[in-house]
């Protein structure tokens, strides 16, 4: 993956104890409550392998990329959402977000990707855990994530909040805020 450049905002966290770790589904669950999921619990859902191709919005892409991790339609059953959530914000480590429409988390080739290119995702590429949409721009899939939250309402994330666009799509060239229509407004 020597091809692969490393862009980030912000630092690396450069380790990771599997002790002190958390993934965490908030917001408006099913249940009414969080749901909390160590190491050990990720590791006991399904885990699949999909090549997709990662688009960044600085105009390169990476093509025919091995993905490995958990489907988020497996975490979907697992923690669900109540029937009225139609957003989502992803979170990552420091505080960075990415906001989803449900419909993009449940997009088949979806993952909470552990892996790529038969390795674990190493910390400068998002591991131990990275949301990986094919079908979206790189950005929507935060590194180092740690959190989903069930959104009602959506709510910019941390590049939509600077400009970037709502929904981010590679194959109509959504990247800026600029681009989205008046009459519909964002995603």
């Amino acid at each position: 993956m020597s091809s692969w450049k490393v862009m980030h905002y912000g630092r690396v966290p450069r380790s990771t104890d599997p002790q002190g770790w958390d993934f965490r589904v908030i917001g408006a669950t099913a249940s009414g409550t969080e749901h909390i999921l160590d190491f050990a619990t990720l590791a006991t859902l399904p885990r699949v392998s999909v090549l997709a191709d990662l688009h960044c919005v600085n105009g390169f892409s990476l093509l025919d990329l091995t993905w490995t991790g958990i489907p988020t339609r497996a975490l979907l059953e697992l923690a669900p959402p109540r029937e009225d959530v139609r957003h989502v914000m992803a979170w990552a480590q420091y505080g960075y977000s990415a906001n989803l429409r449900l419909a993009d988390l449940q997009a088949e080739g979806t993952l909470l990707a552990t892996g790529v290119g038969g390795e674990d995702l190493s910390p400068e590429h998002g591991g131990p855990l990275r949301l990986v949409l094919p079908h979206l721009y790189a950005w929507k899939g935060p590194k180092w994530l740690r959190a989903i939250e069930y959104l009602t309402e959506d709510r910019r994330g941390f590049w939509e909040e600077r400009g970037y666009h709502n929904s981010a799509d590679p194959w109509s060239g959504e990247r800026y805020a600029y681009q989205e229509s008046a009459a519909t407004g964002p995603n």
